[in-house]
């Protein structure tokens, strides 16, 4: 007996009223969550609309469960077909069995659906997934250690897994005549092995991506090569029944050509990270991270539209010109011919006749000239024509 061993959880499945809360299912939902979130962050910052990520998973995640399962039980043909088979238990996916790469193969047929309705690249979307991906691989696969389930073989290793006999049905372990649970043995954690390569394979995307720059679905090809080469040899370590060809399981042989074929598109695919800008007519036009900073740069910053009407009038106060001072003597020439609109005083009709008399040097060749008030402005800046005129 390993007493330094790993103890697996006694009871897999926990009872709200009569509604069963799986822990299996809670696992795969905290990974949707964590692959969105890293998401969502990587597009928006590559300029992608806000939650955009939340219209792709509409799409992928369902096609991504249903992919998974139809290839677990392709893969894993002996508990669903033939005489100790149940093939009703295929539909059952709580209990596990979801295969990567019928994830993956689904989950991109949802992604593009999204994709065309959003219009923007599945590249850019793939490349952004990246890193997210293996994380909530990551957290899925602590859905196997509650249901111990997908352990390798036995050792006796100080990081050995112990694994107890659970009841399906139930979702807890079995106990002996004493109350405690049935163990099987210890063997190795290979779902903890998964979980560590999968943390590994998210931290080398992201730096790769980061100091590289990839685009054009290369960080993503990156994240392929990267699992799949952990995958072949976690694989091998597991002892569930599986299918076998020339002697290796399956899914190692799937996991040696989705590595050439992330290899080979890696090499010959060529281009800068992808970044998307807003079209006039609604579309995102796919430009470079520096063509992307200069849209940035012109674009206004939201924090400079006013929020209210009473912000727009306080902005309009501000930046509204002074008016210039107006000159004194302009002020008391207006003031002056404000007091001259004023009504005269009444006047006898002598002083009407003497003041309609022409004035001495009041006439010229033109005819009399009308009556003016002048203004200190005509005082200080005598008429030009005159001066002349009394020069000649």
């Amino acid at each position: 007996m390993n007493l330094a061993a790993i103890p697996s959880p006694t009871t897999a499945v926990w009872h709200l009223g009569p509604i069963p809360i799986r822990a299996y299912a809670l696992c795969i939902v905290a990974g949707i969550v964590v692959a969105c979130a890293v998401t969502e962050v990587r597009m928006r910052r590559r300029g992608a609309p806000p939650w955009a990520v939340l219209d792709i998973a509409v799409w992928a995640v369902p096609f991504g469960i249903v992919g998974a399962r139809i290839y677990h039980v392709i893969t894993s043909p002996s508990a669903y077909f033939g005489a100790d088979g149940n093939f009703a238990d295929a539909f059952m996916i709580w209990k596990g069995g979801l295969g990567i790469w019928g994830a993956v193969a689904g989950g991109a047929l949802g992604a593009w659906f999204a994709c065309r309705q959003l219009r923007i690249p599945l590249t850019f979307v793939a490349d952004a997934l990246a890193v997210g991906l293996p994380l909530a691989q990551a957290v899925g696969r602590l859905g196997n250690w509650f249901n111990n389930e997908l352990y390798g073989g036995r050792t006796d290793l100080p990081w050995a897994l112990t694994i107890y006999q659970i009841n399906p049905e139930t979702g807890k372990a079995e106990t002996d005549a004493d109350g405690n649970p049935i163990s099987l043995g210890t063997y190795h954690p290979t779902f903890l092995y998964e979980l560590l390569w999968n943390l590994g394979v998210a931290l080398l995307v992201w730096y790769a991506d980061k100091r590289f720059k990839l685009g054009r679905g290369r960080a993503f090809a990156l994240y392929v090569m990267a699992y799949t080469a952990g995958r072949a040899w976690i694989e091998a370590m597991r002892t569930d029944k599986a299918l076998e060809f020339v002697g290796l399981r399956l899914n190692v042989w799937v996991s040696i050509v989705v590595f050439l074929g992330a290899l080979l598109y890696f090499l010959r695919m060529r281009g800068p990270q992808e970044f998307l800008v807003p079209g006039e007519d609604g579309n995102y036009t796919v430009v470079t991270e520096q063509e992307y900073a200069e849209y940035q740069a012109k674009e206004p910053a939201a924090e400079a539209a006013p929020a209210s009407v009473e912000e727009a009038d306080a902005v309009d106060e501000v930046n509204e010109p002074e008016q210039p001072a107006e000159p004194e003597a302009v002020e008391e020439e207006r003031t002056e011919r404000d007091e001259s609109d004023e009504e005269p005083a009444p006047v006898d009709a002598k002083a009407r006749d003497d003041r309609s008399a022409p004035r001495h040097g009041a006439t010229g060749p033109e005819g009399p000239r009308p009556h003016r008030v002048r203004s200190r402005v005509d005082v200080a800046q005598p008429d030009a024509s005159l001066s002349v005129r009394a020069g000649a």
